[in-house]
């Protein structure tokens, strides 16, 4: 996927239409997501990392007990970009998908 940052007029609306994740520093989307044990967080990194390892595109991931953080950015592009969104977007499907 191309890494055409999004304009700046368009990052807060974009990013208000995904579930929960919030625009920081204008160039990172960050979300955390809470789990009821301690390994379905690290099997939802686990998920993470094979899924960010195939399309090459690497979040910050922060564990902390019951809790992930992920940040996003396109280092690239030296900001927030398309591929940054459809990230979101999966990363959310893949904790349906285990919570």
């Amino acid at each position: 996927m191309e890494e055409k940052l999004i304009p700046q007029e368009e990052k807060e609306r974009r990013v208000s239409q995904l579930d929960g994740w919030k625009l920081t520093d204008e160039k990172f989307i960050v979300k955390r997501y809470r789990f009821g044990e301690f390994l379905t967080g690290v099997q939802f990194v686990n998920h993470i990392a094979e899924y960010s390892e195939d399309i090459q595109h690497h979040p910050f991931i922060s564990i902390d007990y019951k809790m992930v953080t992920l940040k996003l950015t396109s280092w690239n592009a030296k900001g927030l970009t398309e591929l940054d969104l459809s990230c979101a977007v999966k990363y959310d499907e893949l904790y349906d998908s285990i919570k």
